[in-house]
């Protein structure tokens, strides 16, 4: 596979500014896509499980863990030198119904439920005690409005399992780096929201070391002025800043009233509109796609003593939840690889980004 910039690949074209990163699926790193794999090895220096390390995945019952592809997914982290990312351990979603209940059903106490936090917690951290190098202890716990989140961890707990969740993992692996994970930071009240739960986490003595900026934006949402504003808005909180989920949406966004559909509920009409390029994607959208990643990447090095990583949420357009959230049975084109692995424009626009002096 040839590039037109830089034949050494992404991560030695950003090797002064930061790292370059991404979500690994389970078939990636069961082998079953070696292409894919190439280009990680390639590309990469950073890595980020995309499902394996969540809730219902490695922990699916309470008495029954599965380590089979996370040990995978650490060992080939460790084989290739790379910084090893764990996602996530405290989430609303992707967190079986059973670890807010009892044997019989019954919704736990407020201690029971620390106590399943803290064993999850350390079950899974101690595993890979100095082998993941940063965890994204919680995940999406702010509101647009700014407020808490009503999931099981607040209802039962109350506002301060965020910072249980951190003592544990702190205890579980003292020398991992600890972040805070989050999206649309655009909202300015949900922005200030997240300061304010770092802000006291930090006065009561916990130590966060990152806050995640996820990244799932689209061609022309949000504008760079309002990215630039919430990351000059969070820098403040000096810990290091990430941009953990990056992919550039091209398909028009829905908002449903329930959580997905598929394409095939709709008229014609609507699913052309919707799925707009069912066999390809035309290269004046690649073009606008590709002047996106440059300006976004240029906005990340303008400001890369504030960043420590960013990490793309796949490897290649044939992996990208966005072709199945919040609507099934689409065609996305979000990375900067295609279907066959090989690079867009998008990518190359990247990389000429990384040599422009500023």
């Amino acid at each position: 596979m040839t590039n037109a910039y830089d034949p050494t690949g992404l991560k030695d074209a950003f090797k002064d500014d930061f790292y370059i990163g991404a979500a690994l699926s389970a078939d990636q790193i069961s082998g079953r896509e070696p292409n894919a794999m190439a280009l990680v090895k390639k590309h990469f220096n950073s890595i980020t499980p995309e499902n394996v390390l969540k809730w219902e995945e490695v922990h699916p019952e309470p008495d029954r863990y599965n380590f089979e592809v996370p040990d995978q997914y650490v060992a080939f982290g460790q084989k290739h030198g790379m910084h090893i990312i764990g996602h996530t351990l405290v989430w609303h979603y992707q967190t079986p119904g059973w670890v807010f209940r009892d044997a019989s059903g019954r919704r736990l106490s407020r201690e029971a439920l620390l106590e399943r936090m803290k064993d999850h917690i350390f079950t899974v951290m101690r595993r890979y005690r100095g082998r993941i190098h940063g965890w994204d202890v919680v995940n999406e716990s702010v509101m647009s409005d700014g407020s808490f989140r009503k999931s099981g961890w607040f209802e039962i707990i109350g506002e301060d399992y965020v910072e249980k969740a951190f003592e544990f993992a702190r205890e579980a692996d003292p020398r991992a780096e600890l972040y805070y994970n989050e999206y649309d930071y655009e909202h300015r009240p949900k922005c200030e929201g997240v300061i304010r739960l770092v802000r006291n986490l930090q006065q009561k003595g916990i130590r966060v070391d990152g806050v995640g900026i996820q990244g799932h934006w689209f061609l022309d949402f949000p504008r760079i002025e309002e990215i630039e504003a919430y990351v000059l808005a969070l820098s403040e909180l000096k810990t290091k800043l990430m941009i953990t989920e990056l992919d550039i949406g091209v398909l028009p966004f829905i908002h449903l009233d329930s959580q997905v559909a598929d394409i095939s509920s709709f008229d014609a009409e609507t699913r052309a509109k919707l799925n707009p390029y069912p066999d390809g994607l035309p290269d004046a959208v690649q073009k606008d796609q590709a002047k996106r990643y440059g300006d976004l990447f240029s906005l990340f090095r303008k400001h890369r003593d504030k960043f420590s990583r960013v990490t793309f949420w796949g490897v290649h357009d044939g992996q990208s939840w966005r072709s199945y959230l919040p609507i099934t049975g689409r065609t996305e084109y979000p990375m900067l690889f295609d279907r066959r692995c090989l690079p867009k424009p998008a990518f190359d626009a990247v990389v000429k980004a990384a040599k422009v002096e500023n």
